[in-house]
């Protein structure tokens, strides 16, 4: 058959089509997102001359362990011991597809059923899957979750309540999750300190869910989510989003009476890396074990009386049937989550809570520092914090962060990124790796800036 150019190829297909054009092809796609201009590609290179724009490229990112940094927002910038990386390499980890045969796969399976373990002891909580995505698809995994096991029997049918200062990109994840599914999302009000107003949650009684986060957006821990549970009822699910490390010194959340914990499991086995791959925590009660998410392994006894792991509950099948799917995660972060698996193995119960108590020492020394600053005000200085604080600034902490920068300090996050109305705070985050030059580094950096602002 003789071979057509590419354009009678092209044009053979859009006939078939019915379409005239590529432009028809592509007329669903909105004209201010479409590229219409060639993209400006070099000549071809060599793979000398590729490796070294790479280098160049690459080079230009700032390394967070290059300088001091105070930048947290969700992931920590943890060590992560050397075992980690040489257990995680082994080829049975590495080359491990979903264990589907367990006759075969009894060595990984029983990894995967640690982990669960240690995340069920960790949170409080009988129910554990083998990891999701992140912390933002946990939790709207979460809620979802939620829906369809008290959405039949709730007096406010089909809804939410979300926690005012959850952060928006969280938020976002949460919106594109629940939207189109019959799910109304409400905003629990909070108070100006960030505190959740136990007044107002009453409004949340009867809704299917409620989804919190301890501690919250700016690190603060808040006593009132402790009781939150006893203000919604029974009928409504509690939701509550964890710093993990915090768990080692902080009440688990099962233990007043949430129904489904999530978070980021990123702390544990593997660090930032530039926002991913990461890995997701999802915990639940009994309740919700039939609708949750994500693959679950199973411990039983085979014929001859020994132990036996398996998945259980849910196959690959159920999510991918679209019209069936009770979840989007087909798949999960297992080789991520195995990682930290190993990490909280070798910490064991007393190195997590050191580990925590390393982090909180951090978050209180820097607090106590920066509060020393003339001109910057402490946001609820009477609340204790976690891994994160935030601070009022007499000018844009936008300004503030880009004068830290040239002074090589990396001075933390701008909360005005997520809402407008706090420009002038400045979220700082402090990790177990956070030393006292750090501090010092931070303290002389921003002191300048307030110098420079206030005269």
């Amino acid at each position: 058959m003789d071979q057509l150019p590419n354009l009678g190829r092209e044009n053979e297909m859009l006939k078939e089509m019915g379409l005239s054009s590529i432009d028809d092809l592509f007329s669903d796609i909105p004209e201010e997102v479409r590229r219409t201009e060639v993209l400006p590609l070099p000549e071809p290179q060599s793979e000398e001359e590729i490796l070294a724009d790479a280098q160049r490229l690459l080079g230009v990112n700032i390394d967070l362990d290059s300088r001091p940094s105070f930048l947290s927002t969700g992931l920590a910038r943890n060590f992560v011991p050397t075992m980690v990386g040489m257990l995680a390499t082994r080829g049975e980890f590495l080359t491990a597809y979903t264990p589907y045969q367990p006759e075969v796969s009894q060595g990984m399976l029983q990894a995967m059923w640690e982990f669960q373990t240690m995340i069920s002891e960790l949170v409080a909580l009988p129910v554990s899957n083998v990891s999701m995505y992140d912390a933002s698809t946990s939790a709207a995994e979460a809620i979802t979750c939620a829906v369809r096991v008290k959405g039949r029997k709730a007096e406010q049918k089909g809804v939410v309540y979300v926690s005012q200062f959850v952060p928006p990109h969280r938020f976002s994840v949460i919106e594109n999750y629940t939207q189109g599914g019959g799910i109304e999302l409400r905003i629990l009000e909070h108070g100006e300190d960030g505190q959740i107003d136990l007044e107002a949650a009453h409004v949340a009684a009867g809704a299917c869910a409620v989804y919190v986060e301890q501690p919250n957006a700016f690190g603060q821990l808040d006593e009132g989510i402790t009781q939150l549970k006893e203000i919604i009822g029974e009928h409504t699910a509690l939701i509550v989003g964890v710093d993990a490390v915090s768990l080692g010194i902080v009440e688990a959340p099962g233990n007043y009476g949430a129904d489904i914990v999530v978070g980021e499991g990123q702390p544990f086995g593997i660090g930032p890396t530039a926002g991913g791959p990461i890995y997701g925590l999802f915990a639940c009660n009994m309740e919700y074990l039939r609708q949750m998410p994500g693959r679950i392994v199973g411990k039983t006894l085979d014929e001859d009386g020994r132990d036996a792991f398996t998945l259980t509950l849910s196959t690959r099948e159920q999510h991918i049937r679209r019209h069936r799917a009770t979840s989007n995660i087909c798949s999960n972060e297992t080789l991520i989550a195995l990682m930290g698996a190993m990490h909280m193995a070798l910490l064991g119960p007393e190195g997590l809570e050191r580990l925590a108590l390393r982090v909180a020492a951090s978050t209180e020394a820097a607090k106590k520092a920066i509060s020393s600053i003339e001109n910057v005000e402490l946001v609820s200085p009477s609340m204790p914090n976690f891994r994160e604080f935030s601070v009022k600034l007499p000018g844009l902490a936008s300004d503030a962060l880009l004068f830290m920068d040239d002074r090589g300090v990396l001075g933390g996050f701008d909360i005005g990124e997520w809402w407008n109305s706090k420009s002038s705070h400045l979220l700082i985050g402090c990790d177990e790796r956070t030393s006292k030059s750090d501090i010092d580094a931070l303290v002389d950096a921003l002191s300048s800036w307030i110098e420079e602002v206030v005269s």
